[in-house]
């Protein structure tokens, strides 16, 4: 049986924002995003990352796309 590797991108925006006491607001208007795109990524309602985007966030929050999105393997082997 062939082992199923699926992926998983793990958003850490909310983390990172809160561990330095910033608000949506405060995202919005230091990258120039709009609100409704930094709520989005802080509660995890964003399926595709735009480029540009990922700029803004780790050049505002200065890190590493790294420290923003976190892959993880999820393993679904078959049981039995």
């Amino acid at each position: 049986m062939a082992l199923e590797v699926a992926s998983v991108i793990i958003n850490r925006l909310s983390r990172l924002m809160g561990e330095r006491r910033m608000s949506i607001k405060d995202v919005a208007r230091g990258t120039g995003l709009s609100y409704s795109a930094v709520h989005d990524l802080y509660h995890d309602r964003t399926t595709r990352f735009d480029r540009e985007t990922l700029d803004k966030l780790c050049g505002f929050l200065r890190v590493p796309v790294g420290e923003l999105l976190e892959w993880q393997p999820e393993d679904r082997t078959p049981s039995g």
